[in-house]
């Protein structure tokens, strides 16, 4: 993003003006696009994992809260969301009541998935504080929801927010040389023809 609004600038700035600036608003579209696709397969799809990660986050955290306020044990309760869950969550969560059934440190099995994916380091240290802690997981995780929720729609207002600027953006650039040409020009014209004639 910074490569792209470096080299849009330099470009305006190297041809000036109007057409500095159109030149400079598409080279940073298109560099910002090319760097988009610059990307490695596995590193696009490793992102948009993580990204669906962080959307399944609050469901997945209410599910387990509801599981464990109705006295299940933690493993049956992770196992029965991971399967009532879609993917990518479901199965990681699969994954870790098999192992919570087999006797594995909820700590260990928390932490490890915290690792392995950062959106999902909220969960890992909330279950992994409440696991330490001996403290009942369900307020925990339904504020943990509640905070992601928030979040996500603050994302989603500045999204919205930037999109409408971004959409104004062209029609400044199409209606601003209209504007020069039909309202500002005959004016200079017409004052320089009446300076002309008082001369």
């Amino acid at each position: 993003m910074v490569t792209a609004v470096v080299a849009g600038a330099a470009a305006t700035v190297l041809l000036g003006g109007g057409t500095g600036l159109v030149v400079g608003v598409l080279l940073a579209v298109g560099v910002h696009r090319w760097s988009a696709r610059g990307r490695s397969p596995v590193d696009r799809r490793a992102a948009r994992e993580e990204e669906l990660l962080t959307r399944q986050l609050p469901l997945g955290a209410e599910l387990l809260a509801a599981c464990l306020g109705s006295a299940a044990l933690p493993s049956e309760a992770v196992a029965a969301v991971g399967r009532s869950v879609g993917a990518p969550l479901g199965p990681r969560l699969v994954v870790i009541g098999a192992e919570l059934a087999l006797g594995a440190p909820p700590e260990l099995c928390w932490s490890r998935l915290g690792r392995r994916h950062p959106s999902l380091e909220p969960l890992a240290r909330c279950l992994e504080r409440t696991s330490l802690g001996g403290v009942p997981a369900a307020g925990a995780l339904v504020g943990l929801a509640q905070g992601q929720r928030t979040a996500a729609a603050r994302a989603a207002h500045a999204r919205v927010r930037r999109a409408a600027v971004l959409a104004t953006a062209p029609l400044g650039l199409c209606f601003l040389p209209a504007f020069v040409l039909i309202g500002v020009v005959p004016v200079v014209i017409g004052l320089t023809s009446r300076f002309a004639q008082v001369m």
